[in-house]
């Protein structure tokens, strides 16, 4: 699936790596405790978050984790969204609750971590 077919699927707004809409992700990780997604998200993810804070880049950095999608109409203040776009990733933000991103995602295909078989 790509980061355009995700936005499709959640009806998100691009806040920033527009470029990189074409970009395969292979699994999906929705969380607000980024201790869980430094234990459990392998590369090439998406992590839907509610979490609006430096930490959730950072952390989406050291887990190759190619798109962030901020769930419940969150918007990263513009520090964030730059710091995003000067790493390389492309940010979503969406008007759906984690939930139902999470389930919109799984039902289009996209699996979590835990059930991809590399």
């Amino acid at each position: 699936m790509t980061i355009r077919d995700i936005c499709g699927y959640l009806d998100a707004e691009v806040l920033c790596g527009a470029e990189a809409l074409d970009r395969e992700v292979h699994s999906a990780c929705g969380s607000d405790m980024m201790s869980d997604v430094l234990a459990f998200v392998k590369n090439q993810a998406v992590l839907l978050t509610g979490l609006v804070n430096a930490q959730v880049v950072r952390t989406a950095l050291m887990m190759d984790i190619v798109c962030i999608v901020f769930v419940r109409s969150k918007k990263p203040g513009p520090e964030i969204v730059a710091f995003a776009e000067e790493n390389g990733l492309t940010v979503l933000t969406t008007d759906l609750r984690m939930y139902e991103a999470c389930g919109k995602l799984y039902a289009a295909g996209l699996k979590g971590n835990g059930e991809i078989h590399e």
